[in-house]
């Protein structure tokens, strides 16, 4: 199976990098399933339901949130009717939406895909994300009822993220990093089979402060003092994120390549 994720969409730029190059490359990179983080493409801030409709007629199969799941609202009821927009699987059990789903790509073949919130230098408290994942893989043993795994592992720290590809190995056909906005060069196969990529990066103007138009960022490292709110950066955007390959018999990957298409960054791909 030919799978692509794509890393955090941030706001206007990274939207239309999505709609614009996309189709093409699920066409030109016969992709099977594709897997898109949209947790900050609405104004750089959480998922609008019609942003999140747009992503997948782009040719997103899933869409993953994470920390920022709910901070537009209507992504609390959206999330409700919409089951391929995926909340993290240790948010509060009261929380709408759900934490993993069961796909199948063009040809029938099952894919399952969760996203999962670490711990290490974020805001809020979340359950523990390793017993949470274990809980997820022993309900879905790869090569079973998925014969693909992907695991969105939404967090600040990039120990906890290796860590997290390390409890998967043998059990997830790729584990990939989200949140931090920055690619890590790291995109390798680990000894039980999965591939791991400790963080995708962006897809955003990479002219800019994680995302955001570099003035206020800047101000406030500078000054330690604020002036307005953040705001997306509007330059053209790079495509970031990790494609890897599996073998049908067993779900593990035998290809991953880091990707970067369009914008800033040296490109890369398949």
């Amino acid at each position: 199976m030919r799978l692509l994720f794509l890393g955090d969409v941030v706001g206007r730029a990274g939207r239309a990098a999505i709609s614009d190059r996309l189709p093409g490359l699920r066409d030109a990179w016969k992709l099977d399933f594709v897997v898109v983080n949209g947790e900050n493409a609405s104004n750089g801030a959480g998922l609008t339901g019609e942003h999140a409709k747009l992503l997948l007629a782009a040719g997103a199969d899933v869409v993953t949130l994470g920390d920022h799941a709910f901070d537009q609202k209507d992504m609390m009821g959206f999330i409700e009717s919409e089951p391929r927009v995926i909340r993290p699987v240790n948010y509060a059990k009261q929380a709408p939406g759900r934490g993993l789903g069961l796909f199948a790509d063009r040809r029938g073949r099952k894919v399952l895909v969760t996203q999962v919130l670490g711990q290490v230098f974020m805001k809020r408290p979340f359950d523990d994300p390793f017993s949470a994942m274990d809980d997820v893989l022993r309900r879905h043993p790869l090569g079973g009822m998925a014969q693909a795994i992907i695991v969105d592992m939404h967090c600040e720290a990039t120990s906890e993220k290796m860590a997290m590809g390390h409890f998967c190995d043998g059990r997830a056909s790729f584990v990939v990093g989200t949140h931090t906005h920055v690619p890590t060069g790291d995109a390798q196969i680990l000894p039980g089979g999965t591939g791991l990529l400790s963080d995708a990066g962006m897809c955003g103007d990479y002219d800019s402060v994680i995302g955001m138009d570099k003035v206020e960022p800047m101000r406030r490292f500078v000054t330690g003092m604020s002036k307005g709110r953040y705001q997306p950066a509007l330059g053209e955007a790079t495509l970031c994120g990790v494609f890897v390959e599996t073998d049908d018999r067993t779900g593990k990957a035998v290809t991953v390549k880091m990707v970067r298409q369009g914008g800033r960054l040296e490109q890369a791909g398949p």
